[in-house]
C-alpha cells in the first residue's frame, strides 16, 4: 500500500465538472492499493499518516502531525501509484489490487483516519476526478506499508 501525501493549504475534487469534496489546510493523500496488501497494511498506514510530523512549529521545524494541528484530510484512490515503470515506456499495473479488494482496503483506510475525529473527505473510488490543490511548501512524501 502506498500513500503519496501532500501538505496542502486547500484541496478539492471535482467529478464531471461538479464539486464533490474539498478541504482546507491539511493533507491530500493519494492512496494506491497493491494486490498483496492487507487490512493490517491499511491500519498501519493510517496511523503513520496521522502521526507523521510534517507541520512546522514556531521555529519552522517539522514537529507537528495532522492530529496535532487538527487539520483536514482528503483521500483519493490512485491505483497508478502501484504502476511499475521499470521496463519499457508503458507502465505495468500487474501489482495493483483488483477493484473489489482495493475498494475494501481504501474504505478501511478512511475508517481508520475517521477514528481520529479529524475532518476526512474523499474522492470517489474508480471515478475520473479533477484534483485541485495548493501545495503548502511544497511538502510531499511517499509512504509504503
Amino acid at each position: 500500500m502506498k500513500a503519496l501525501i501532500q501538505r496542502v493549504k486547500k484541496a478539492s475534487v471535482k467529478i464531471n465538472g461538479e464539486s464533490y469534496s474539498q478541504i482546507d489546510a491539511g493533507l491530500l493523500v493519494f492512496l494506491g492499493v497493491a494486490k498483496d496488501d492487507t487490512v493490517e497494511n491499511s491500519q498501519k498506514l493510517a496511523q503513520k499518516v496521522l502521526s507523521l510530523r510534517i507541520f512546522e512549529d514556531d521555529n519552522e521545524k517539522m514537529n507537528f502531525s495532522i492530529s496535532d494541528i487538527k487539520g483536514q484530510i482528503l483521500v483519493v484512490s490512485q491505483f497508478t501509484l502501484c504502476g511499475d515503470c521499470k521496463k519499457g515506456t508503458r507502465p505495468s499495473f500487474d501489482n495493483a489490487a483488483a477493484p473489489d479488494k482495493a475498494v475494501l482496503l481504501y474504505e478501511d483506510f478512511i475508517r481508520q483516519l475517521e477514528k481520529s475525529s479529524l475532518i476526512v473527505k474523499t474522492g470517489k473510488f474508480r471515478a475520473m476526478m479533477d484534483i485541485e490543490l495548493i501545495n503548502d511548501g511544497p511538502v510531499t512524501f511517499l509512504i509504503e506499508k
